[in-house]
């Protein structure tokens, strides 16, 4: 799927609706933009009631960070 879409003066891009129906984006939806080399990565930021049980089971024992690293 390749889609353009032109910036306007306003600096606002309209998504094109074949990738909005694609991804079931709908109006009112938050994005992050994450810098990547020469361009731009567009996510949709999810809703926190959307996370909810995202880590059940999750044990915070035996994890791994910077200081035991080599």
């Amino acid at each position: 799927m390749s889609e353009t879409a032109t910036l306007s003066s306003k600096f606002q891009i309209s998504i094109p609706k074949a990738i909005r129906a694609a991804q079931h984006w709908e109006a009112g939806l938050t994005f992050a933009f994450i810098p990547k080399g020469t361009g731009v990565l567009l996510v949709p930021v999810p809703k926190r009631e959307a996370l909810a049980g995202i880590a059940k089971g999750a044990s915070a024992t035996d994890y791994r960070d910077r200081s035991d690293r080599v």
